[in-house]
This record gives structure tokens, sequence and C-alpha cells, in this order.
């Protein structure tokens, strides 16, 4: 089920943007970023949000500073002893 959500935002975005199109792509990546970040969401549930396949989503996350995985200390022991 999805529900949609209306924002309204100043018209300086469009300053930093090429178009209003812009605006909304990427308004609508950062929504699912912070999403996903806070861990409301799966990266999957988040790359649908903003229309982007899943691989990509991760890769901006990354890029974003935003860690797409949640390893404590005893998971990254293992994930270096295993490799």
């Amino acid at each position: 089920m999805t529900s949609l959500l209306e924002v309204e935002f100043p018209a300086t975005l469009t300053l930093h943007a090429k178009n209003r199109a812009a605006v909304e792509q990427r308004s609508r990546f950062l929504l699912a970023l912070k999403y996903f970040e806070l861990g409301e969401v799966s990266s999957g549930q988040a790359s649908k949000m903003c229309g982007m396949g899943r691989v990509a989503f991760l890769a901006e996350c990354s890029r974003c500073g935003v860690p797409v995985t949640e390893l404590d200390g005893d998971d990254l022991e293992q994930e270096f002893a295993n490799g």
C-alpha cells in the first residue's frame, strides 16, 4: 500500500536544480534516505520510494555518508576472521 505526500518547498530550491522535476526527484531520494537511515524502511522499500534500483540507492547512501550495514564489534570480528 502506498500513499501520496504533498510537500511545499521554497522556490529557491529550483535555483539550485535545473527544474522542478529535479527538485522533486532529489526530495524523494532525501526522504527515502532519511527513513532508511532511521531504520524505518528497508533498502528495497527506500529504493522504490525514490524510483531507483536497490544497488544504485545503496551506492548513493554510501556517497551521502549513510551506512548501508549495521555491524557491531562481534559481527566485524567475524567478517574479518572469515575473510
